[in-house]
């Protein structure tokens, strides 16, 4: 399967509000309960040891800094949320933007953790799924939410784009032929998308 560019950046789009919805979930964690989240400047040195060879470190806290690792860790870190996302609308099909569901986004982003568990963590020498740190049972399971909360948020970032974009007929380049269009049946009353109600809301509400 393959997008065309206007999906592409709806994908686009989407990684990056997942991105900062995890982002979200990380920042509350950390001022309501004292949970530190990953330093991004340490992603930031991962990859700018990259070049010269260097993947897998003792531990890169104690790996010798790299110039600009505290710009190239955030851009890194949304650049894999981006890239996950696009590869969620490969797998769920272009369907999935126009009628986004929750359920798919979120065992993908379960799915994710795989990454962390077994490529950034033991790159980074906190061993296979934080083996080597203090609580290793605590790291996973922050881990698994903070990839769950990745999941809910690509669902959550994909109905503010269909709402932002005028829902189905938009996403999907379909255009409806007024030819061919059913009159409105006011007798039957019609199920309401909570989504649309809740951007509403957010529309109607007092500045």
């Amino acid at each position: 399967m393959t997008l065309d560019p206007r999906h592409i950046l709806t994908a686009i789009a989407i990684g990056l509000g997942a991105t900062l919805v995890m982002d979200l979930w990380n920042l509350f964690l950390k001022r309501a309960f004292g949970i530190p989240s990953l330093s991004y400047c340490l992603l930031g040195r991962w990859i700018g040891h990259m070049p010269s060879g260097k993947v897998r470190h003792a531990s890169i806290a104690a790996a010798p800094a790299v110039r600009f690792e505290c710009t190239i860790g955030p851009i890194a870190h949304y650049a894999i949320g981006v890239t996950l996302a696009i590869g969620f609308i490969l797998i769920a099909s272009q369907a999935w933007l126009a009628r986004p569901t929750f359920l798919p986004a979120l065992l993908y982003g379960v799915v994710t953790v795989v990454f962390p568990f077994f490529l950034m963590q033991p790159s980074f020498g906190l061993g296979i799924a934080s083996a080597r740190t203090p609580h290793p049972a605590r790291a996973r399971l922050k881990s698994l939410m903070t990839h769950t909360v990745f999941g809910a948020g690509l669902y959550l970032s994909a109905l503010g784009m269909r709402y932002l974009l005028g829902g189905q007929s938009r996403v999907t380049g379909r255009r409806r032929n007024p030819s061919t269009s059913r009159p409105l049946d006011l007798s039957t009353p019609r199920p309401l998308d909570p989504s649309t109600i809740f951007f509403s809301c957010l529309h109607q509400w007092p500045a």
